[in-house]
């Protein structure tokens, strides 16, 4: 199951998650099966997002979707993003 893993400064989480909320590119229509959002202990402002996907393809197409997105909106609502598709191989609850 492949994730893209998104993480960057905000600043401001309230601004950020009301954009976020907004869905701008249609994460369900884009293949997103389900998505967290963490804040790191000690930094609200800034975020890590894993969005999961069914295939690779559908978790390539929406990074290219979110870069487009991010060239109108650095700086606004968030600040230098980092990804990373990974493909999850194990997976155990305790």
């Amino acid at each position: 199951m492949p994730i893209l893993q998104i993480e960057h400064k905000v600043p401001d989480y309230a601004d950020w998650k009301k954009a976020f909320d907004s869905d701008p590119i249609n994460r369900k229509k884009s293949g997103v099966t389900q998505y967290r959002i963490y804040r790191p202990a000690g930094d609200p402002n800034y975020v890590i997002i894993d969005l999961e996907f069914g295939n690779m393809k559908d978790a390539e197409t929406a990074l290219a979707a979110l870069q487009k997105l991010w060239g109108t909106v650095q700086g606004k609502v968030m600040v230098n993003p980092q990804t990373r598709i990974l493909d999850m191989v194990e997976s155990i609850e305790l």
